[in-house]
């Protein structure tokens, strides 16, 4: 009589009372409360800001140079400029960003710690094809020799290393030849602007070598 009862035990309907039943629904209803929240929490996002165009290194930042964005940044939205609050008054921008970028908090300083001046300076319109606003580049300087009837370099040395382009006109609207001079607006820090100027006033070649991974222009 042993065997049908037992079959009989093992074909009855689980209760409420049935312990092991108990804890798997304990175990559904939690996962599914645990999902819903990781779920609410992808899709909960923050405005923040994005630059608009080009944001060059000792520039003022103005509303005019944002778009707002809605993102889901999780724990590092702190790290990036919010959208809901007023911008810093007089925030200067001391870090590359490009178009479309979210930017970050500390691509900003204040206007005395920037100590940037922008200084046009004139080089090969064929190389100053290839920079846009953004750009980054070492300043190099061929200095004339002095005494010669024609235009004698000397060996070039680099003068200024990692130098943010405020502007290339001509080539911003793509109006710039590849013939004769271009002038490139390069935001120069305040410690070199003399030297720099001093080198031009001497009649020096000046040559604009962008530095790898900066934004450049296709030729």
């Amino acid at each position: 009589m042993s065997a049908p009862i037992d079959a009989a035990r093992r074909l009855r309907r689980p209760s409420w009372r049935d312990g092991r039943l108990l804890v798997g629904v304990l175990i559904l209803m939690a996962s599914v409360a645990l999902g819903a929240r990781i779920v609410a929490a992808a899709d909960r996002t923050v405005p923040v800001y994005a630059a608009a165009s080009a944001l060059v290194p000792g520039e003022r930042l103005t509303p005019d140079r944002l778009t707002r964005v809605d993102v889901a940044l999780g724990a590092a939205s702190s790290t990036y400029l919010a959208a809901g609050a007023a911008l810093p008054e007089g925030a200067v921008v001391v870090r590359e960003v490009r178009p479309g970028e979210l930017v970050p908090v500390a691509a900003l300083a204040r206007a005395e710690d920037a100590a940037r001046t922008p200084v046009m300076v004139s080089v090969s319109a064929d190389s100053a094809r290839v920079l846009v606003t953004g750009s980054v580049v070492d300043v190099w300087v061929n200095d004339k020799q002095a005494g010669s009837g024609s235009p004698v370099y000397g060996t070039p040395r680099r003068l200024i290393q990692s130098a943010p382009v405020g502007r290339v006109p001509g080539a911003d609207e793509g109006r710039l030849t590849g013939l004769g001079t271009a002038g490139v607006q390069v935001q120069v820090p305040n410690g070199d602007v003399e030297r720099l100027i001093a080198a031009m006033d001497q009649g020096a070649k000046i040559t604009l070598v962008p530095v790898a991974g900066s934004a450049q222009r296709d030729r």
